[in-house]
């Protein structure tokens, strides 16, 4: 089988017992019950409405544990995308959305092929913090209208125009959709745990309130009241219509699901890892959820990725292969035939009430009062982050996230990096390149240069003599130290060297690693230098030091 395809559903097929297909079976009946009230959540909060959640949650669910990379992951939407779809619904509708997702879709795959699984580890911790406490905080927003049963049609995607019409409505509330949404939020947060694990609190809060409000009339809103329902079957395919005015419009939306996709599945991944002591393959994942994502807008689904919280709910009832995921696809799909005309009653204010306590669970909020103890660069690319996620767009805030998180490093690495003047007071190196006991001729300068020499630092080299109190006539740097070197700082050891020896001086340079050496030989550095001025410690550097000196001597005479 090729290396680009290889789904951990055949190698957890190997030596497959049946008692681990019936634990598998427990638990992906589990969590197709779980995931059934997020994924209606999810799609009428994206404003999709609550079929999409579902056919989502069904496809993508079955594709990605067939496919993917991860034993136990669950796949499907995630409130991670609420506010993203919500933005491109108003901005370009629902084709749109449906071309947008399957355009995530191919770049996930071609992320997977290229073997960029491993992105996650370029991405800060401080920008993931920022971006995924700005959703949660968007997610909550967007479920005010339907916890207070406010009376505002349509709610603007802007997050400052959204607050302002909020505002605006705020006597429209409907006190018993209110005390539903609350009593809901109650039963969610005060199951207690021992149960929640076969039962959860958010499927015994949708059942009450539904039941209370069949049996009482309460005069909420429900899903058939808004949607009519849902429908008793999957839908049929349909490929959307492909607007090529609009493709290049779609580019940084598709980026930035691709990208949300490939974060929240990876660190979905991770954490499974963690729990069930195994290793998943992320570029099989990538390709998996790029799989899912091409295929569920065919049949009316929204964007997917894999979901941290049922795959922890996987994992904890007995999960041991990618069968469990495929049963919760199933177990969804075998609801929507038999129940889905019951689906109609339940009230919009309980869905509310599990979408607030799913923000609230996703956000990192204690990073936010652990602020004081981070460096205050981490801080500012969190808190740049976290505003910009939440008042502009989570695309603006990862780009301006990383830039800043970059030149900030950037600016930390600088700052480590020294050159300084060495002599047997100051000397700290190790016998082999120390500088003590030795006898250092007048005339003979020695300097050390200490962590990565890059752009940031460039300019230290350049200035490196200012200091000294007279130039000397032959100048050594110890660079043992310097472990990586690049053409900017090249650049200004050439201009160095051109400086020193348009004086009538020498540089001599001891002790270079095995990468800046490449970069200098390469760049034909060590042409202009002389071989013979590139030395492997100092007693060498010392030896061509006095050469240069008996030269000069001898030359004058």
């Amino acid at each position: 089988m090729s290396k680009f395809f290889q789904p951990k559903l055949i190698s957890s097929l190997k030596n497959y017992s049946s008692a681990e297909f019936f634990a598998d079976l427990a638990a992906g009946i589990t969590v197709g019950i779980v995931a059934l009230p997020l994924a209606m959540a999810f799609g009428i909060a994206s404003g999709a409405g609550p079929a999409a959640g579902i056919f989502t949650a069904i496809i993508a669910g079955f594709i990605i544990s067939g496919l993917g990379g991860s034993r136990v992951q669950i796949g499907g939407p995630t409130g991670a995308f609420i506010v993203i779809i919500y933005g491109i619904i108003q901005k370009y509708g629902l084709a749109n959305l449906a071309v947008c997702t399957m355009m995530a879709g191919f770049i996930l795959i071609l992320m997977g092929a290229s073997r960029m699984g491993t992105i996650i580890r370029y991405i800060p911790r401080p920008v993931t913090v920022g971006f995924t406490n700005g959703i949660a905080i968007l997610i909550f927003t967007t479920q005010i209208k339907d916890f207070f049963g406010l009376k505002l049609d349509p709610v603007p995607s802007d997050f400052v125009e959204k607050m302002g019409a909020l505002y605006q409505h705020v006597s429209s509330w409907n006190p018993m959709a209110f005390g539903l949404s609350a009593l809901s939020m109650a039963i969610i947060l005060l199951w207690p745990k021992q149960l929640a694990r076969r039962i959860p609190g958010s499927i015994v809060a949708v059942f009450l309130a539904t039941m209370a409000t069949v049996y009482w009339h309460l005069p909420v809103e429900t899903i058939g009241s808004r949607f009519g329902g849902i429908p008793q079957s999957l839908p049929p395919f349909h490929f959307p219509e492909i607007s090529w005015i609009h493709i290049r419009d779609l580019i940084p939306p598709a980026t930035t699901i691709a990208l949300l996709a490939a974060i929240e599945s990876l660190l979905s991944a991770v954490v499974a890892d963690g729990m069930i002591d195994d290793r998943h393959d992320s570029n099989q994942e990538l390709m998996a959820q790029g799989l899912a994502n091409i295929v569920c807008p065919l049949f009316g689904g929204i964007p997917a990725t894999g979901a941290i919280a049922r795959t922890a709910t996987n994992i904890k009832n007995g999960a041991r292969s990618p069968i469990a995921g495929i049963v919760h696809a199933i177990t969804l799909l075998v609801i929507i035939l038999v129940a889905a005309p019951l689906a109609k009653f339940i009230p919009l204010a309980t869905l509310s009430a599990v979408l607030i306590v799913v923000a609230f669970n996703m956000g990192e909020w204690r990073e936010f009062l652990l602020v004081r103890r981070l460096p205050a660069s981490d801080v500012l690319v969190l808190l740049t982050t976290f505003l910009l996620t939440v008042i502009f767009d989570l695309t603006l805030a990862v780009e301006v996230g990383m830039v800043l998180a970059a030149m900030l490093f950037i600016r930390r690495v600088a700052d480590m990096t020294q050159v300084t003047l060495v002599d047997e007071e100051s000397e700290t190196e190790g016998e082999h390149h120390s500088v003590k006991g030795k006898d250092v001729p007048p005339g003979v300068l020695i300097f050390r240069v200490f962590g990565v020499l890059m752009f940031g630092a460039a300019d230290k080299l350049e200035n490196l003599l200012l200091h000294a109190k007279q130039e000397p006539e032959v100048t050594i740097l110890k660079m043992q130290k310097v472990l990586a070197m690049d053409s900017t700082a090249l650049d200004a050891l050439e201009r160095l060297h051109e400086k020193i020896r348009r004086r009538g001086k020498h540089l001599i340079l001891s002790g270079p690693h095995t990468q800046p050496l490449f970069l200098m030989e390469k760049a034909g550095f060590v042409d202009q230098i002389g071989a013979e001025n590139l030395v492997g410690d100092i007693d060498d550097a010392l030896v061509r030091a006095r050469q240069i000196l008996e030269s000069q001597k001898t030359n004058s005479l």
